[in-house]
């Protein structure tokens, strides 16, 4: 039998006028999701515990069947994790996004892109080697990762500051935001100290040339040491793979001894590369019994606050992963166990998380031509379906229900 999760990142919103009223989901065209829940189970999840943020480490922690509240110590260690680096024991990894802070009409700096416009990962990498230049030492180092996404090692680092992720605080005065705490003073210090390396850095003058954002500053955030999880074997009696283009996932498989291959052309942008994921997953379960397969689009659009660019993104998942992968394995004709959901909401109207329930279709094939399709929504039975919490998971994993 072989197990397949399909996530779209942060699919799930809520009404947008600017959709006549309807969310993404409602008013994308998304035949094969919808099909799938006429054709299996169709259910509300929450997949989040209470108390922990609604963010896609603690969310995807749980629809790989793992209790964050067990294991939870931060979001950058798992990114570590997926970057290949290991973390010791006094280690703190350190989330580092490249982002664009400007001024309003007074004089108060203002989140303008937690993403410096997606810079790609190319542009991305010089910066960062710039930063490692001025500010590394021994025991404190820059590490490039994918595109706005960077991190900091610090051997004995803080790891007891509150921070903020820059995507919940767009458009809003940074001040209430900054590191605060215990240590947080050095963490702000890295922050300002940065805006005179890139300042006249020569790829954010070829970005101003272009017309492009430009990266004014770091954000450090997520910040904790390392973290330990059974492995899939050792849980479900499965070997498996994660498919992603995100250094957070993929963490989570290599935290979890799953096969983490990178797919060229993986971007965690609408641009991604669909079908070399889908190739990956599917040649994955030639061998193995589980696949995970992660699009961060739809989040990513839900964060730029861009409701059609988001209906469009969820589409594409559709199209581009969810049906293909779904019409092989009825092609291949072997027992199968479906899951399409996605981790979180990103409304675009608060361009970031929220920890409202998600739509969640399971269904076990070979299940032959399905032409019904039901609302795939954040509505499902008027809002009077049962929620499952996110513990109702394993319990699906391990095939008990």
């Amino acid at each position: 039998m072989k197990t397949i999760v399909l996530v779209g990142d942060g699919m799930g919103d809520r009404p947008c006028p600017e959709l006549d009223n309807k969310t993404p989901l409602q008013a994308a065209n998304i035949p094969n999701m919808r099909r799938i829940a006429a054709a299996g189970k169709l259910y509300m999840a929450d997949t989040v515990p209470e108390g922990l943020p609604p963010g896609s480490d603690v969310a995807n922690l749980g629809l790989l069947g793992y209790d964050a509240r067990d294991f939870y110590t931060g979001r950058a260690p798992i990114e570590a994790a997926g970057a290949g680096l290991p973390l010791e024991a006094d280690d703190v990894a350190i989330r580092c996004n490249l982002v664009n802070i400007g001024k309003n009409e007074g004089t108060e700096e203002t989140m303008v892109d937690y993403s410096s416009g997606h810079i790609s990962s190319e542009e991305a990498a010089p910066l960062i080697e710039s930063l490692q230049a001025a500010l590394g030492r021994d025991g404190l180092t820059f590490h490039a990762g994918v595109q706005y996404r960077h991190l900091l090692i610090w051997k004995q680092g803080p790891d007891q500051p509150v921070t903020q992720p820059p995507h919940d605080i767009l458009g809003q005065k940074i001040a209430p935001y900054l590191p605060q705490g215990n240590r947080a003073e050095e963490l702000q210090a890295l922050m300002e100290a940065s805006k005179e390396i890139f300042k006249d850095h020569p790829v954010n003058r070829a970005r101003r040339e272009r017309g492009d954002v430009p990266v004014t500053q770091i954000w450090l955030w997520g910040q904790g040491p390392a973290l330990k999880l059974p492995t899939y074997q050792t849980l479900y009696g499965m070997s498996g793979t994660i498919i992603t283009a995100v250094d957070l996932v993929r963490g989570l498989g290599v935290l979890a001894g799953l096969d983490t291959p990178k797919v060229e052309g993986a971007t965690g942008w609408i641009d991604t590369n669909y079908a070399g994921k889908v190739e990956a997953a599917l040649e994955a379960l030639k061998t193995r019994d589980f696949a995970y397969v992660h699009v961060e689009a739809p989040d990513e659009c839900g964060h730029v606050g861009d409701a059609k660019l988001k209906t469009r993104a969820i589409e594409d998942f559709d199209a581009k992963v969810v049906g293909p992968i779904w019409d092989a394995l009825e092609a291949i004709g072997a027992p199968y166990r479906l899951l399409v959901t996605m981790d979180h909401r990103t409304p675009v109207e608060i361009r970031g998380h929220s920890a409202e329930p998600v739509p969640l279709a399971t269904l076990q094939g070979p299940v032959g031509k399905v032409t019904a399709q039901t609302a795939f929504d954040e509505f499902v039975n008027d809002g009077k379906s049962e929620i499952r919490t996110f513990e109702w998971i394993p319990r699906w994993l391990r095939g008990e229900i």
